[in-house]
């Protein structure tokens, strides 16, 4: 079974929740590791929604309502749903531009036994996950 270390993060009003996860990643040098947990709000939002070739935003009053995936430096895969003041809820692939409204409380997780890349392997046209064992 593979060690995993829990690290607790917290951006504050106007972070770029996307950039900043992205830039903890990389100066904590995960290179295996998953959204455990998130709660909090953002003003603006930046999402793919499925199957679109460009991003979607909207600017208001947002909880987050879920924010899930995978973090390496070797490239990171998030998505994320929030919802509005009446509840109406939308969700899709998290690009730059979230922005935080009152906090956002993330949990992050991360194994150094494991290595996550993103390679094409011949299943889609993208580069999809592979998971390696961490060379020590």
């Amino acid at each position: 079974m593979p060690q995993t270390i829990s690290h607790a993060i917290r951006l504050k009003p106007g972070e770029d929740l996307k950039r900043s996860v992205q830039a903890f990643v990389e100066t904590q040098k995960i290179k295996a590791g998953w959204i455990a947990s998130c709660a909090g709000s953002l003003t603006d939002y930046q999402i793919r929604f499925a199957d679109k070739a460009t991003g979607s935003t909207g600017s208001g009053h947002y909880e987050i309502v879920s924010l899930s995936g995978t973090l390496s430096t070797n490239g990171s895969h998030l998505h994320l749903s929030i919802s509005d003041g009446s509840g109406h809820t939308i969700g899709g692939h998290l690009l730059a531009g979230c922005l935080v409204y009152t906090t956002a409380e993330i949990i992050i997780q991360s194994s150094p036994d494991l290595e996550f890349t993103r390679e094409e392997d011949g299943t889609t046209d993208w580069p999809e996950l592979q998971v390696k064992e961490s060379p020590r």
